[in-house]
């Protein structure tokens, strides 16, 4: 029979007890690698006193929100889905380094007052440690309504969760990184509305094709194509259609950055000249 190495068993008993001594909890649910792997081991501890909810906005893809349901729905989680407005939120529009905070912080204060009347006694999200290395302006809001962050508690790098994830049978344990539209757009470039709605369109274009990682990054009037390295062919051989559609979008240069798609990679108003 195969078992997990010592390390990671250790790791995963010691995620347990901490999801144990919550008692009762909510997950903050996006279907993606971290927060499934958390959903799931919450399920196996708590019962049926886990719920997950998953936050739909317009900076949310439509089809990351479906995924995420459809995973709820096999692990047979409750779950509700919340709806947020960043959108209506000015400091949330003005696109500025603190951009996910002002997000995050409509979402906890929300998944919050559930929490209260639900009667949860927690509230988390899937932040991993390989997150602390990284800048995450949400990790305020976080703090500021008190939610527990079990994996990073649990010492749980990304790479771990993914082999864990494979192990228990788990679907997401490879599925590419989430991120939401509006991380698509430059900081300092003010955020609206129709930039969302045709990233989302021309991501989905883009995935149609059979590509499994894209980021379409706004520049107004330029999109810069990002994909895996060994996706440059099909970005290539379909250069034509693509970028004939991203045209109808609004965009009048499209171009693909020949450094490939690269989590966590940080744009600015003044990285395009």
């Amino acid at each position: 029979m195969v078992k997990l190495p010592k390390n990671l068993a250790e790791k995963l008993e010691k995620l347990k007890e901490i999801i144990l001594n919550m008692q009762s909890l909510i997950v903050a649910y996006s279907g993606g690698v971290d927060s499934t792997f958390l959903l799931r081991i919450s399920q196996d501890v708590l019962k049926d006193r886990v719920l997950a909810v998953i936050v739909q906005s317009e900076i949310y893809p439509q089809r990351e929100i479906k995924y995420a349901v459809r995973i709820a729905k096999d692990l047979k989680v409750p779950f509700l889905i919340l709806r947020t407005e960043p959108l209506k939120n000015k400091s949330f529009l003005r696109n500025s380094l603190k951009r996910c905070y002002f997000c995050k912080r409509e979402v906890f204060s929300k998944i919050r007052k559930i929490a209260k009347e639900k009667n949860f006694a927690f509230v988390s999200d899937g932040s991993n440690y390989d997150d602390l290395s990284d800048f995450r302006a949400g990790f305020k809001a976080g703090r500021e309504f008190k939610v527990r962050t079990p994996l990073i508690e649990a010492k749980f790098t990304k790479e771990e969760i993914r082999y864990v994830s494979k192990f228990l049978g788990l679907h997401t344990w490879d599925k590419p990184p989430l991120a939401c539209l509006a991380t698509r757009v430059p900081y300092g470039l003010r955020i609206e509305r129709e930039y969302l709605k045709r990233i989302d369109r021309a991501e989905n274009y883009i995935l149609s094709m059979g590509i499994r990682q894209v980021r379409v990054r706004d520049y107004k009037k330029m999109a810069r194509i990002e994909v895996l390295s060994e996706d440059f062919p099909t970005i290539v051989n379909n250069s034509k259609r693509i970028t004939k559609y991203l045209h109808k979008l609004g965009y009048l240069l499209v171009t693909l950055d020949l450094e490939g798609y690269t989590p966590g990679k940080r744009i600015n108003r003044n990285s395009f000249i």
